[in-house]
């Protein structure tokens, strides 16, 4: 099965990041969006693992959030990468709370190593998707309404405390995937 850990987002924020996702589209760009009940915060992609992987980690997700506060975060920019002006992915991305999630990522990457699943290649990036560019169709009118957009958090700023963090499944349809909580573990209050 394909799996991956993320922090779940409360239904208010997933749909301020929907008014941002239908304000994008009016640049009639090719953007495959994430649908709003999909959209979260990625800790660590897991790929396709095993039953018995599976088990290790939920063991090393209880053991990871027994060592880990709740935090705050705050919701704070919009951006594209590689970069604005040419966007391959559209993202969120977060201040308040960064480096909670950064060490979060940290403990999970270093724990999920351990039961054989490869660290990334690439360093982590506190970041919510919103969408993945297709193809240069109004690329251009894209990037402007993306730039138009840019200070909207500065403005409207989206908090939330992250309380827990949950193991998803992931089954891929023809209509986008389809995800599945198989677990889901409290971060400690004190």
């Amino acid at each position: 099965m394909r799996v991956f850990i993320a922090i779940e987002l409360p239904q208010a924020i997933k749909d301020s990041l929907n008014s941002i996702q239908e304000k994008l589209k009016t640049s009639g760009a090719d953007v495959k969006w994430v649908r709003p009940q999909n959209i979260h915060l990625t800790l660590k992609f897991l790929g396709e693992i095993s039953e018995e992987q599976l088990a290790k980690i939920k063991t090393t997700l209880d053991n990871t959030a027994k060592d880990k506060k709740k935090f705050s975060i705050r919701i704070s920019s919009l951006g594209a990468f590689p970069k604005i002006n040419s966007p391959r992915v559209i993202w969120v991305g977060i201040d308040k709370g960064d480096r909670e999630i950064q060490e979060l990522a940290k403990a999970l990457e270093e724990r999920i190593e351990k039961i054989g699943i490869p660290k990334e290649d690439r360093s982590f990036s506190s970041h919510i998707t919103i969408g993945r560019i297709r193809s240069n169709q109004a690329r251009d009118k894209l990037v402007a309404t993306l730039k138009s957009l840019e200070n909207h958090f500065k403005e409207t700023p989206q908090e939330l405390v992250v309380q827990r963090i949950s193991l998803f499944k992931s089954t891929l349809t023809p209509q986008g995937p389809i995800y599945e909580v198989l677990k889901e573990v409290n971060l400690t209050t004190a």
